[in-house]
């Protein structure tokens, strides 16, 4: 096997370096992300979730590279994410106004090829013989995606980022419409000291993974693996977990849950909420499950003062989610796409 070293430098121009990155990065990696924001975008670098990426607990399911000119300066930066058995995902970002075209893409070869080696690893670790390589870009980023084909990715997906903007009068009862009948929808029973039950969560688990087994990329992920992830996000809460429950067979079952979270301030200091998750079991399609969990957090939102809730969802999607989020009031903020290569681990599963 070749020296550590060797195998994990990316191929770079002459004199430039890479290393793995610390505290004293912060600074220059959120002036990175900055200079990779799409046009038009004045939300600010979230720190609190860059801080937990770079040095945090995020960091610990990610191997990760900075990439440094000839000066010492922070040019490039490569993420390369353990997600789940078989499932790696991959950031690269180059800033934009460095040394012109060659240069940039010279540096995002690099990061990327380095990638390729750090996911084969991960992958063999786990002894799963291919990962998949799960990339993105925005959907007008002509130099990300770019870099990605030439890397050998293709653009499986397009995603609408959608938001709702949320009037303070909306958390008053009866101002956003009740369940039907025979629904009804709570948070996470919790324990005296605030925390979850586990047999909430694990409830939750098993609803979102039977919900999206006929989604695309649908892939199982272990309670375990699920509940660690989430807790990696500086935004996430446990009181913003719920269960949507249906009367069936004389007796009330889940039919659907969803999880939120906090979104960072936006250029104007304000918080929102997110839709990180939303499922409806399949025996509980048809009766408004969905759209009394999405009151639900647009009513919580209100009460919390927060004046927007955000969600991705798929530009494709098979259930026609895009449509219940337009006739609920959301709007399409812009387009991001998937990029997704295989890459073979070199060991028998």
């Amino acid at each position: 096997m070749a020296p550590v070293q060797e195998r994990e430098r990316p191929t770079l121009p002459e004199g430039w370096s890479a290393r793995v990155p610390g505290d004293a990065d912060i600074g220059a990696l959120t002036a990175l992300l900055a200079a990779n924001r799409r046009a038009g975008s004045s939300t600010p670098v979230d720190v609190a979730t860059l801080t937990a990426l770079v040095v945090g607990p995020a960091s610990w399911t990610r191997r990760q590279r900075v990439v440094l000119d000839p000066r010492g300066a922070v040019v490039g930066w490569g993420v390369v994410h353990d997600r789940a058995a078989g499932r790696t995902e991959v950031t690269v970002l180059v800033a934009p106004d460095l040394d012109g075209a060659p240069v940039q893409d010279a540096v995002a070869r690099g990061l990327l090829a380095w990638a390729d080696r750090e996911a084969a690893e991960v992958a063999a670790l786990r002894r799963v013989p291919q990962t998949q390589l799960d990339s993105g870009a925005d959907a007008d980023d002509d130099r990300q995606r770019t870099w990605l084909a030439a890397a050998g990715y293709t653009c499986v997906r397009t995603w609408l980022q959608m938001v709702r903007p949320v009037a303070p009068g909306e958390g008053q009862p009866g101002a956003l419409p009740a369940p039907r009948d025979g629904v009804r929808v709570r948070r996470v029973h919790e324990h005296a000291n605030g925390l979850p039950t586990a047999e909430d969560l694990q409830t939750v688990h098993l609803v979102l993974e039977q919900s999206f087994a006929d989604h695309f990329n649908s892939y199982r992920e272990g309670f375990a693996e699920f509940v660690v992830r989430l807790q990696e996000d500086p935004w996430h809460r446990w009181d913003h977990w719920w269960v949507a429950e249906v009367e069936l067979d004389g007796g009330w079952r889940p039919g659907g849950a969803l999880i939120s979270s906090v979104s960072p301030p936006d250029a104007t200091g304000a918080y929102g909420s997110y839709v990180d998750y939303i499922g409806v079991h399949r025996r509980a399609r048809g009766r408004g499950v969905a759209k009394a969990l999405l009151n639900t957090v647009i009513g919580d939102a209100a009460r919390r003062g927060r004046p927007r809730v955000a969600l991705e969802v798929d530009a494709d999607s098979s259930t026609n989610a895009d449509g219940l989020y337009l006739s609920m009031g959301w709007v399409v903020d812009h387009r991001t796409e998937s990029w997704h290569r295989y890459l073979d681990a070199g060991v028998e599963g």
